[in-house]
């Protein structure tokens, strides 16, 4: 063991034994306002950021972040890096020492055995995972004792600690091998709808359609949560959510619509919180079907929209333009490139260079057919209706029919296996919020292999020029070469245009005033849950 790495765990695992936590269950229950109704409490199978934030309270990652975006051990006793020895020079080889302090919720040891059965079971392609990015670079994982984990990995890669049960764009915790290792695939097992994890608090019930209960896990290793229940209201309405949060009948709200903010932050019993986070809002093109799969009808429409009046209308200034997919938050992020400007004119005379002529009616057509596109997008959000409706509004000014459907949120971030309609590439146009992770790798997004049910490229953007780009950013360490590979990252999603960009989004809360210590780390909302009070 590398001398740093040994002074530093002893470290870690001093500070372990002092449960920083806090100093116990003090009561109340605290009543929170989620927007959708989740699938399963299965943290390798969540297929979205609310399922996200429902896992992370009851389950664990190796490392998180702080709400200053500083990594933290999490079940690991020490963040590997390169200075301590974590990270071998060669950047292949990636040792965790775990914690010796955690008890899974049914008071068996968590031990190394968890974490490579759950890579196991991310690689397992009888589970319906959202992605395997990152746990694909692993060649092969040893647990040399109950407390060490070492990665030895297929190629260098950079994003490996904040990715690999980590704060990335897709985060993976933790799960039982004790209770799930006998299982061929975890799909439909009971665990999913009763888990047991070793987060700070414990499932009680669900009550589909209404209400996820938990209770505090007096166990915890961080410390026993202060507030003794968390209930979950599942209120897909945002004016509902609204109601009761003036109300009473509810404590804090996640992914409030700008809208609904803009009101409560008026009340002076509420509390407005704005994040700022890897979170982006755009129109995805599905650039497999016609006419989408040519770059200058997407670059058309992009011209056509104006993210300025959007954001104006919608976010009641929440919001900031974008130029690409990285936000002011992540190091990668380059502002020195311009977004697209809103640019009606250009936006028609490209439409006709690409043969769609302005037709009867106002409407565009080209070989007898009608330049008309589907826009996809969640129910209940009355947020996402006014975008649509814009957006719907701005295209057809240029010629463009725009015919729009909701889904449920459920159906419509669902993995391509269980129909799906974004990751089954069931659209042509959607509108879609994205929460990137602490790294700027975005390889996920638009890389040719990363096309559902492989990646979260559900724009089916494939680009050789994108794809040597990516391989750049993910080839070394060296933070200035990954910057200027994400810089030509971005100026390639600006040129091919797999999206129209509208804004980066920070992430909106509304708390009472009794709630504390809830600091939102930009990535994750649960990662100090313990600490929260009431």
């Amino acid at each position: 063991m590398h001398r740093a790495l040994t002074v530093l765990l002893a470290a870690a695992l001093l500070a372990s034994c002092s449960r920083p936590g806090g100093n116990g269950i003090t009561g109340g229950n605290l009543r929170i306002a989620i927007p959708i109704d989740i699938t399963n409490i299965n943290p390798i199978l969540a297929q979205n950021a609310v399922e996200s934030f429902v896992d992370g309270l009851i389950f664990d990652e190796l490392v998180t972040v702080d709400n200053h975006g500083n990594e933290v051990p999490d079940l690991a006793a020490v963040v590997p890096t390169l200075q301590n020895g974590g990270i071998s020079p060669n950047g292949l080889t990636i040792t965790y020492h775990l914690r010796h302090d955690v008890r899974w919720q049914d008071g068996t040891p968590f031990t190394s055995r968890d974490v490579k059965f759950t890579w196991q079971a991310i690689m397992n392609p009888n589970n319906n995972v959202l992605t395997r990015r990152g746990y694909d670079q692993v060649a092969s994982m040893d647990t040399p004792d109950p407390y060490t984990v070492v990665l030895h990995m297929k190629r260098i890669f950079p994003p490996a600690v904040d990715t690999i049960f980590g704060e990335s764009d897709t985060p993976y915790r933790i799960l039982p091998a004790h209770l799930l290792a006998r299982y061929p695939n975890l799909n439909q097992v009971p665990f999913n709808a009763n888990p047991v994890g070793t987060g700070p608090y414990r499932f009680a019930r669900w009550e589909r359609g209404d209400r996820i209960v938990l209770d505090a896990n007096p166990q915890y290793f961080r410390g026993a949560p202060h507030i003794a229940q968390l209930t979950l209201l599942i209120i897909t309405d945002a004016n509902t959510a609204e109601t009761e949060m003036r109300s009473h009948g509810v404590d804090l709200e996640i992914e409030v619509p700008s809208t609904n903010y803009h009101s409560m932050i008026q009340d002076p019993n509420l509390v407005g919180m704005l994040v700022s986070a890897p979170s982006y809002d755009a129109i995805l093109f599905n650039t497999a079907r016609a006419p989408l799969n040519d770059v200058n009808v997407r670059r058309a429409l992009a011209f056509a929209i104006d993210d300025n009046a959007i954001i104006r209308g919608t976010t009641y200034g929440t919001a900031q333009v974008g130029n690409a997919d990285l936000t002011r938050f992540s190091w990668g992020y380059d502002a020195s490139l311009a977004p697209t400007p809103y640019d009606p004119t250009r936006a028609a005379a490209m439409l006709d260079a690409a043969g769609w002529r302005m037709g009867p009616g106002g409407v565009r057509t080209k070989n007898g057919a009608t330049l008309t596109l589907q826009l996809v997008y969640g129910q209940g959000s009355t947020f996402a209706r006014a975008i649509v409706e814009e957006v719907q509004q701005m295209l057809r000014k240029v010629g463009v029919s725009v015919q729009l459907k909701s889904y449920a949120y459920a159906t419509l971030y669902a993995a391509a296996e269980n129909g799906g309609v974004l990751n089954g590439g069931k659209f042509d146009m959607t509108l879609y919020a994205w929460i990137s992770g602490a790294d700027p790798d975005n390889s996920s997004q638009w890389m040719c292999s990363m096309i559902p049910p492989s990646g979260n490229n559900v724009a089916r953007y494939c680009s050789p020029q994108m794809d040597a780009a990516q391989r750049l950013a993910l080839s070394t360490f060296d933070r200035a070469v990954r910057k200027r590979a994400y810089a030509r990252i971005e100026s390639l999603l600006l040129q091919d245009a797999p999206g129209a960009f509208l804004f980066d989004a920070p992430l909106r809360y509304v708390r009472v005033t009794q709630l504390q210590n809830f600091t939102p780390n930009g990535i994750s909302e649960g990662w100090n849950a313990q600490e929260w009070q009431l």
